[in-house]
């Protein structure tokens, strides 16, 4: 059954945050930015570096200040069900919906810390799903790049992005630990913010959508192969592109925080478009089981 057609908000303020699933506590690799609908995207500093805890704190008081805000992350909601009818086929503590998977995560991992999922991946059932390294494949990871979600398939049979199995661990465009250590985060949220598709959209207040910031870089015209950005007049360019103005000048112009600038640009306008709020190959049981990709269509 597909999703109802509902009426979809204008945000005051759109977010990005570019997650990461390394080991440690403050890491360089997370970046945030914000952008409202009167100005520049615009780093959200900090003293030191960002910690995943760090972020969780943040977005628990913009729930309680009520921020009218949509807040985009780049890691994957939930693993795959619907290819085998499971998230870890032949084990009977299998969970059945995605908020079941984040909660069996976080509690697994309960004594890592920094929402760390190292326990997760030594768990004797579990591991068997995950490419680990070159040497160490689990014997229920399946051959080639591994299980897909259904939006997956779809935006890689669309030509829409082109992302990697959440069930692989190894190689620069793996997304398997931001996605796990993203899940023990989400668990924690307790509700605090509605999570799309997963949750309707609130009357009011924050709102958590999965991106891809590769998306914001093709609406950009950075192609294939092409979408970091580490220069500034190359980020201004990519900007204007998308018609946004441009940020006050970096200290350093990193992948994570150009890509957290130009994504939370790109979702000032991609928010407005009903087709990504409601794309035609979302169902319910999709919703439920693996969410989606907001900016697949």
């Amino acid at each position: 059954m597909h999703l109802e057609p509902k009426p979809i908000r204008r945000f005051a303020q759109t977010a990005c945050v570019d997650w990461s699933g390394a080991k440690g506590e403050k890491l360089p690799g997370i970046a945030v930015a914000t952008m409202t609908q009167d100005g520049p995207p615009r780093l959200y500093a900090r003293a030191d570096r960002w910690s995943r805890k760090a972020v969780l704190d943040w977005l628990l008081d913009l729930a309680d200040q009520q921020a009218d805000m949509v807040i985009g992350f780049d890691f994957s909601f939930a693993l795959p069900f619907f290819d085998t009818g499971k998230y870890f086929p032949e084990w009977e503590d299998s969970p059945d919906c995605a908020r079941q998977l984040w909660a069996l995560i976080d509690h697994i991992c309960a004594a890592d810390p920094h929402l760390e999922i190292r326990t997760l991946l030594e768990h004797a059932d579990i591991r068997r799903h995950f490419r680990h390294s070159k040497s160490d494949v689990g014997d229920l990871f399946p051959p080639g790049p591994g299980r897909f979600r259904q939006v997956e398939h779809h935006q890689r049979s669309s030509k829409q992005a082109n992302s990697a199995s959440c069930f692989n661990l190894i190689g620069a465009a793996q997304v398997g630990k931001s996605s796990l250590t993203g899940m023990r985060m989400l668990h924690k949220l307790q509700g605090a913010i509605p999570v799309w598709p997963f949750d309707p959209m609130p009357a009011k207040g924050p709102m958590i959508v999965e991106i891809y910031t590769s998306l914001a870089a093709r609406a950009a015209g950075l192609g294939q192969g092409r979408s970091k950005i580490r220069e500034q007049h190359a980020l201004e360019a990519a900007l204007a592109k998308i018609g946004s103005p441009a940020p006050a000048m970096l200290t350093r112009y990193d992948d994570h925080s150009t890509d957290a600038l130009l994504t939370a640009a790109w979702m000032q306008t991609a928010a407005l478009d009903h087709r990504l709020w409601q794309p035609e190959p979302l169902t319910r049981q999709i919703a439920e089981k693996e969410g989606w990709t907001f900016g697949i269509f």
